[in-house]
């Protein structure tokens, strides 16, 4: 099979002369007879500092790629830094991929090894190798190494909400606050805890797209490096065997990712993520294949937020692998990998090495910990909430409506001494959808109000058509939809209604005589966003509901790698 970048190398008219000699720059001629050229697509950015350091790793991509035998080129894309970014990093989630796919498929390249770290730029790249339908593999960059403040292990992300709640509740002055802030980020990498970086690392090796055990080194770890330079040689092997992702994304891998999602308690942001790769890759999935499968599957993994420990603690482990390995009755263990071989291979010696961190299926820290699906009047199309970051106490609750509009509403209302909420009220924000916000932000983890923290009140139930990160816990109902600015029930909710949550029954409603939520006029939409132009515009016009993954409408599918006509 001729390689594709052939097509644009081989003959000897102006057009291959132009692409040859723009591309001597140290490339010897031979660079240019029929090896696979392969794009590094590298999200490395100073602005993304959990990606900062992924130059390195690209090296040694580089250098796997160069002693197999192939080109290596390497092809920087949007990079998304989801501790900068405003108003968030989701809303330039599918600009991402939209432009690292259009540049794998407009170059010279046979293949792509896709470096990612920080929460969105994993799943953009998947979706861009999914819509492409290139050879391709994921080297994910690595959680930093565990921070430590005053002889205690701190969690990124979950320690910020918790440390920051203890502070507006008075228990922690702000200066032992910011104290915390240079001890948290000890080293290059992605949060530490079982965040949405980490989750959707452990994501991208449940569906196949990452060599086995590569999920959760560390950043820092000479392993990595060792990995990366693994995967420059596999992905030449891949191009050799047309080894697409499109013949190792099927539904069984999807189902492993889910089963995975909840064993090690990972981030509800994979729900609209693999939901949104899914669509790319044409493989049918939807919200209830997130109960069905994962809903029952016990949590193995104690790591915060879910549980105590760190993803350092988790790489000690055992990894991915040891915890595929206990659940290895309910995976589809003939799922195809990009090594060739189907994930189930060798999974029987992965090893627990610590059983603290990793449970035995026998001693789970929790029996059934799947994110669940919820259906009612609240959210037909549905909604999520994640039982193993949630109180027990409150998954089934009755309780007071407490209404805001905006994230501007519920800041300037909450910590208002006169404002009307008790422990047993239930907080619901809404315009912060992905129409609304617009992009979904990571905010449906309220902050609670200041008079109840200082009663000792620590979760409530809080309900929004947000998202929440990865590293935050709570009694938290997310992505539900439609989301209020796209008509969704949520916008005719009022301050005083009657909300049922029932999470063992999958419901989530508003107490109302039949007919009334349906008769009555939406909240004002003033604080909904409307842009006249730009991203934004595009963004709103065409961007899907959570339940369908938040991609856009026009860019679900795949277009393939073929492109048609020459540039000069």
């Amino acid at each position: 099979m001729t390689p594709r970048s052939q097509h644009w190398y081989a003959g000897t008219d102006r057009n291959a002369f132009i692409h040859r000699a723009w591309m001597r720059r140290g490339l010897p001629s031979d660079a240019f007879d029929g090896r696979p050229h392969i794009a590094i697509a590298n999200t490395a950015s100073d602005l993304s500092p959990c990606n900062s350091h992924l130059g390195e790793v690209a090296a040694s991509v580089k250098a796997g790629v160069w002693e197999a035998g192939g080109v290596p080129l390497e092809l920087p894309v949007p990079s998304l830094g989801e501790t900068q970014l405003r108003p968030t990093a989701m809303l330039f989630r599918n600009l991402a991929a939209m432009a690292a796919e259009e540049m794998i498929r407009a170059n010279p390249v046979d293949g792509v090894v896709l470096l990612g770290g920080c929460d969105k730029t994993i799943p953009a790249l998947l979706m861009a190798a999914a819509s492409v339908d290139l050879p391709a593999i994921v080297v994910p960059g690595g959680p930093m190494l565990t921070g430590h403040f005053r002889g205690v292990p701190l969690g990124c992300g979950t320690d910020v909400w918790r440390l920051s709640e203890e502070v507006r509740a008075g228990t922690l002055s702000q200066d032992r606050f910011l104290e915390a802030e240079s001890s948290m980020i000890r080293s290059r990498g992605h949060c530490n805890t079982m965040g949405t970086a980490s989750t959707m690392a452990c994501m991208a090796e449940a569906l196949g797209m990452t060599l086995p055990g590569v999920a959760g080194i560390p950043a820092p770890d000479s392993r990595l490096l060792e990995r990366a330079h693994q995967a420059g040689r596999t992905i030449i092997e891949m191009v050799a065997s047309d080894r697409r992702p499109s013949t190792v994304l099927t539904r069984g891998s999807f189902l492993n990712a889910i089963v995975a999602l909840a064993a090690i308690g990972g981030s509800t942001n994979a729900v609209v993520h693999l939901l949104a790769i899914a669509g790319r890759a044409g493989v049918p999935l939807t919200l209830d294949d997130f109960d069905q499968t994962g809903a029952k599957v016990p949590l193995l993994v104690d790591l915060q937020p879910a549980g105590a420990h760190l993803m350092e603690d988790f790489h000690r482990a055992g990894g991915l692998r040891a915890v595929l390995n206990e659940m290895a009755d309910l995976i589809d263990a003939s799922a195809p990998t990009v090594t060739g071989r189907p994930i189930g291979e060798g999974l029987a010696d992965a090893e627990i090495h610590d059983d603290t961190v990793i449970r035995r299926r026998t001693a789970p820290l929790q029996e059934e910990a799947g994110i669940a699906v919820l259906r009612g009047n609240l959210c037909p199309d549905g909604a999520v909430i994640k039982p193993a970051a949630a109180s027990p106490s409150l998954l089934r609750h009755r309780g007071r409506a407490v209404v805001f509009d905006s994230i501007e509403d519920l800041r300037a209302a909450l910590d208002d001494p006169d404002l009307d909420v008790d422990e047993d009220s239930v907080l619901v924000l809404r315009g912060c959808g992905p129409k609304g916000y617009p992009g979904m932000p990571e905010v449906g983890n309220m902050p609670l109000p200041a008079k109840l923290l200082a009663r000792g009140v620590r979760d409530m139930v809080r309900i929004s058509d947000a998202r929440m990160s990865g590293t935050a816990y709570g009694t938290v109902v997310l992505h539900t939809a439609p989301e209020s600015a796209a008509g969704g029930p949520l916008a005719k909710v009022r301050t005083g209604d009657m909300i049922v949550l029932d999470v063992a029954a999958r419901r989530l409603d508003v107490e109302l005589p039949d007919g009334e939520l349906e008769a009555r006029e939406p909240a004002s939409a003033s604080a909904h966003a409307a842009p006249a132009r730009g991203w934004e515009r595009l963004y709103i016009d065409h961007v899907l509901q959570a339940d369908q993954g938040a991609d856009l409408d026009f860019l679900t599918g795949s277009s393939g790698s073929e492109v048609r006509r020459e540039s000069h």
